[in-house]
Formats: C-alpha cells, sequence, structure tokens
C-alpha cells in the first residue's frame, strides 16, 4: 500500500521515516526499532505513536514509499 512519508535527511536524502500518513491520519515515528537495506528499497521497522509497529520501504528506484506490515506487540 502507497504512503506519504516526512523523512530526517542527514548524510542522504530520505535518511529515516519521521512520521507517516495513513489516509489522513498522520503517525509520528516514536523509535526506530530496525533498518534494512537491499540494492533497491530501504525497509524501516519503526514504532509509532499509537503504539503499533509498522514496516515501511522507501523503494529508491520510483522514490515511493510503501507500507509493508504492521503488528501490535
Amino acid at each position: 500500500m502507497k504512503i506519504r512519508v516526512k523523512t530526517y535527511s542527514g548524510h542522504k536524502a530520505d535518511e529515516r521515516p519521521t512520521s507517516f500518513f495513513l489516509g489522513n491520519r498522520e503517525l509520528a515515528v516514536v523509535e526506530l526499532v530496525d533498518r534494512y537495506y537491499d540494492p533497491h528499497e530501504d525497509i524501516f521497522k519503526v514504532k509509532a505513536e499509537d503504539g503499533g509497529v509498522y514496516i515501511i520501504g522507501h523503494d529508491r528506484q520510483d522514490d515511493g514509499w510503501r507500507l509493508k506490515g504492521y503488528y501490535r506487540p
């Protein structure tokens, strides 16, 4: 599912997500739990302000963000 994401840009553009939108609802990222890199995509496991853990991916080829998974611990 495609999503909109606000990011922190430090040493590189879109270094890590700071918040993301599910529909019109913006959720702040309160913790970056983990991150993974593959040749085409950066994947972030984040804890959001609602207590849920979300897996979001940034496709570097099309510069698009996608929700890849969700769970509530």
